[in-house]
């Protein structure tokens, strides 16, 4: 509902900002007037941020990550082990694993999961991509880092049939034991998951 005192362009950017995940409404109406009362220290920098990410960000041509040149920094960097490949869902699971600096081979973003009810099919993910570039980059493994839910084990199932036949080696993220995490509080798929991949 628009706010009768707040002039348009106010009213305009609390309905773009309340479009955000995690943020609504309220929200969005808080960081509105937060960032209107530091207009030069956060307003002003902000709208040229944006601006300078709309202009120069694009998506990379090879594995679908974000950045301002193509094929992106991850896929040039000739340090990268190349016959890895980490299959994930979207840019920001790709984000959650170099912040571990844990692997250092090539990644492929899929845009999603299988998912009958929201009617996505392999046609609507980066599949087809990931099926060319294991067969024209000789890769050796590919590591399937996708959610352990219903539409993320659905996906790797249908991820690892598909490259049955390429002769690539297809390994799953290990799923189970949270580090710090107590028994008594997690749920029975979890430690079911656990006690099937224990070593």
């Amino acid at each position: 509902m628009p706010d009768k005192v707040a002039a348009p362009e106010i009213d305009r950017l609390i309905k773009l900002l309340a479009r955000l995940p995690g943020l609504g409404q309220r929200s969005a109406r808080r960081a509105v007037l937060y960032l209107m009362k530091r207009r030069d220290q956060l307003l002003l920098p902000l709208a040229e941020a944006m601006q300078a990410a709309a202009e120069s960000v694009r998506t990379c041509s090879r594995c679908g990550n974000l950045d301002s040149r193509d094929p992106c920094t991850i896929c040039a960097d000739p340090q990268r082990a190349t016959g890895v490949l980490c299959i994930v869902e979207e840019v920001g699971d790709l984000w959650a694993l170099e912040r571990t600096a844990a692997f250092s081979g090539r990644y492929h973003i899929l845009g999603g999961t299988l998912s009958a009810l929201e009617g996505r099919g392999p046609e609507q993910l980066n599949v087809e991509k990931l099926v060319e570039r294991v067969r024209e980059e000789a890769v050796g493994e590919v590591i399937l880092a996708l959610s352990a839910t219903v539409d993320g084990q659905t996906t790797a199932h249908y991820l690892a049939e598909r490259l049955e036949d390429l002769g690539v080696s297809v390994t799953r993220l290990a799923h189970g034991v949270p580090v710090g995490g107590e028994l008594d509080y997690l749920d029975d798929g979890t430690l079911t998951a656990a006690l099937r991949a224990r070593r």
